[in-house]
C-alpha cells in the first residue's frame, strides 16, 4: 500500500478547490483518462508541471471516459487505480475526477492558473480556454511526443496476444 503522503495527493472534487488553493502557486491544470501509463503521458506531465509550481491532474471518470469512444472494454484501468498511478508521479501534485464530458465546470471550480493540453488540441476553440483567459490565466498546448498513444500501445498489445 502506498505511504499516506502518496494518498493524500487524492481528493475527491468536493475538496478539491480548497487543496488547491493551498498549494503552491502558480497552478497549472490538465485532464485526461491517463488509461496506460507510457513515456508520451510522463514527459507531458513533466513539461506541464515545468509551467508552474503545482500540477493538478483531473482524470476522466470511468464514465465519462467510456462515453469518449475509445473502445467498448476502455479504460482498462479504473478510475481509482488511474489516479494511484498519477500520485505516485513526483510531477504531480494533486489528483482529482471529473464525470463530465469535459473539466469546465471542475476548472471554473478551481481557477487555476495555468490549462495545458495535449498538442492535439486547437485551444482557440476550447470553452475551458476562454474561461481561464477570462480571469486572467494562460491556456497552452504541449507537443505529443511522436509515437506514443495509449491506443496504438493497446492495439499493438492486442496484436501480439
Amino acid at each position: 500500500m502506498p505511504s499516506s503522503s502518496f494518498i493524500d495527493k487524492i481528493v475527491a472534487r468536493t475538496d478539491a478547490a480548497s487543496r488547491v488553493a493551498a498549494l503552491p502557486q502558480p497552478v497549472v491544470f490538465t485532464n485526461g483518462v491517463f488509461d496506460v501509463l507510457h513515456r508520451g503521458h510522463v514527459t507531458y506531465l513533466a513539461q506541464a508541471r515545468e509551467l508552474g509550481a503545482s500540477l493538478v491532474v483531473a482524470l476522466n471518470s470511468d464514465s465519462s471516459a467510456k462515453r469518449l469512444g475509445k473502445g467498448p472494454d476502455r479504460p482498462l484501468n479504473n478510475e481509482r487505480d488511474r489516479a494511484l498511478v498519477m500520485a505516485a508521479l513526483e510531477s504531480v501534485s494533486l489528483v482529482t475526477w471529473f464525470d463530465e464530458d469535459t473539466p469546465l465546470q471542475l476548472i471554473m471550480q478551481l481557477k487555476p492558473a495555468i490549462l495545458v493540453k495535449g498538442g492535439d488540441y486547437d485551444m482557440s476553440k476550447l470553452a475551458e480556454t476562454a474561461v481561464v483567459e477570462g480571469y486572467g490565466g494562460k491556456a497552452l498546448a504541449i507537443p505529443f511526443v511522436d509515437g506514443y498513444s495509449t491506443t496504438a500501445l493497446v492495439r499493438r498489445i492486442r496484436e501480439k496476444s
